[in-house]
């Protein structure tokens, strides 16, 4: 009954005009933001950040929330109409939905992965519901030790998300901490790393490593491979954009199976939307009666890993909001951006500010039926911005994330801060190395080197005190776990392999 209330007077709060005006412009800037093909969600959240500076901090979460979410609704209409994924989790929305496009059934390929994407973050967001009291009260239970232990086993999990990129996600991370090393030692007051430059001593901040390796590295690597003699061809006149009652029938049954599987999927730090969507897809494919359908327009084939995206996304909200540690790029994001207007999301969020925590929860629900909207009803209009050609649309971009970083500190030290780290982000992207693991190891080296510090403090020196209680133990092995389980899983299919 406690959740419930909380969570109608999150709804009330939610339901305020400068709330929903907000969340419609957020989902609808978010849909936009996912159809480009190269941006995406973290992208979009990363640019339009600055938007929320001024902002309520319940308004500035709902805000990135309902970007986040809006995208995941848009990811699929490049993949449909295109064959060009929005980002990397709309890549298995190509496989049957392009198709699907080029057999005259785009109206029904844009309508299911609406449907798909609306139930799966409907019955996500339910689920987030019943867990987020007893996880931010169990967090409670976190001393620096903990959390320590916590981080250190979000960020292996993250670089090591798959085994031929882990030397290089590694060695992202490895940047990241130098990066959130840079500035005042809070504890001693050394300066560090700053060459000599005064507006260095407060640190480099967040947003300008979100825009720089996010925003403008995305928009120098897409910028190489803009083609004057290449105009975007895509259709820009449907008929009614929905789905028989018989598609809708044989699609719901894999939409509720696979909306757990992301979920779950989501709540793992650094597994992310791509491996959701994929692990959907692969289900659904086996699981099916004739797959050799799949990938020649099968409308299962679509909706299984829309409904899979969406909840995967929600499920990611859940480790940053209950236990301050993100689960993604994206969410690393929102958590730097949270921090930066005086909030510290973790268990503590439900105890000091459970309004805002339950607003952003209530939004949610709100989010979904507006996504729903957009891109239905409207999806025939939005999908025009997909004509609109790169040589307008990324010089605009780089023109946001100046004006965006400017507006941060006043200085212009950010500048060159921010030209320096989009082309750290270009080389990152050009030779494959992933940037999550930097973005997440800036947002929380601080707080990571502190936990190491007072932790190493209470207990006079001794580093036993990491491995003091289950807790400890439990993370633990699953940083070593998360290390060794590429090696593994490749070690078995190789096995596999020999034996067939």
């Amino acid at each position: 009954m406690e959740t419930l209330s909380l969570l109608f007077s999150g709804f009330a709060q939610a339901m305020t005009p400068l709330n929903l005006i907000w969340l419609a412009a957020g989902s609808a800037l978010g849909t936009v933001l996912g159809m480009l093909p190269g941006l995406g969600p973290t992208t979009g959240i990363a640019l339009l950040m600055p938007l929320t500076f001024t902002m309520p901090p319940d308004t500035a979460l709902v805000t990135m929330c309902a970007i986040y979410y809006g995208a995941m609704f848009g990811g699929s209409r490049s993949s449909i109409l295109l064959n060009v994924p929005g980002d990397g989790a709309a890549v298995a929305s190509c496989f049957d939905g392009y198709p699907m496009a080029q057999q005259g059934r785009a109206e029904a390929a844009l309508a299911i992965s609406a449907i798909a994407s609306f139930i799966g973050g409907l019955l996500s967001t339910i689920a987030f519901v019943a867990v987020a009291v007893p996880v931010a009260r169990f967090a409670l239970k976190f001393g620096p030790p903990e959390y320590f232990m916590l981080m250190c086993f979000a960020l292996a999990a993250t670089a090591a998300i798959s085994k031929e990129a882990m030397l290089k996600g590694l060695l992202s991370m490895c940047l990241g901490l130098m990066i959130a090393t840079v500035g005042i030692d809070p504890q001693s007051g050394a300066i560090r790393f700053t060459f000599g430059i005064t507006e260095l001593q407060t640190g480099i901040d967040v947003v300008v490593v979100i825009i720089g390796i996010y925003g403008l590295g995305e928009v120098f690597h897409n910028m190489e491979h803009i083609r004057s003699d290449l105009a975007v061809k895509v259709q820009t006149k449907f008929g009614r954009i929905w789905v028989t009652m018989a598609e809708f029938k044989r699609c719901l049954p894999a939409i509720l199976r696979q909306t757990p599987v992301g979920f779950f999927v989501g709540v793992l730090p650094g597994a992310g939307g791509t491996i959701a969507c994929l692990m959907a897809y692969n289900n659904e494919k086996q699981m099916a009666k004739n797959p050799d359908d799949f990938g020649k327009g099968e409308i299962i084939g679509l909706a299984a890993p829309e409904a899979a995206n969406n909840a995967c996304s929600v499920g990611a909200l859940i480790p940053m909001m209950t236990l301050g540690v993100p689960g993604s790029g994206t969410t690393a994001v929102m958590l730097g951006a949270l921090m930066i207007l005086g909030m510290q999301p973790g268990p503590l969020l439900f105890e000091q500010h459970a309004d805002v925590a339950w607003t952003v929860i209530a939004s949610m629900f709100l989010g979904n039926v507006i996504c729903a909207v957009i891109n239905l009803p409207l999806a025939s209009l939005l999908v025009r911005v997909l004509a609109v050609p790169t040589k307008i649309l990324y010089p605009a971009i780089v023109a946001v994330a100046l004006i965006g970083v400017y507006t941060i500190n006043f200085s212009a030290v950010d500048f060159v801060v921010l030209v320096v780290l989009g082309l750290i982000g270009y080389f990152m992207k050009k030779y494959k190395v992933p940037t999550s693991p930097l973005i997440l190891a800036v947002v929380v080296g601080v707080s990571m080197e502190q936990s190491y510090r007072q932790a190493m403090m209470i207990s006079d020196g001794d580093p036993s005190i990491f491995f003091r209680g289950g807790i400890c133990w439990a993370l633990f092995f699953l940083t070593i776990f998360s290390i060794a389980w590429p090696f593994i899983s490749d070690w078995r299919k190789k096995r596999k392999a020999a034996a067939a």
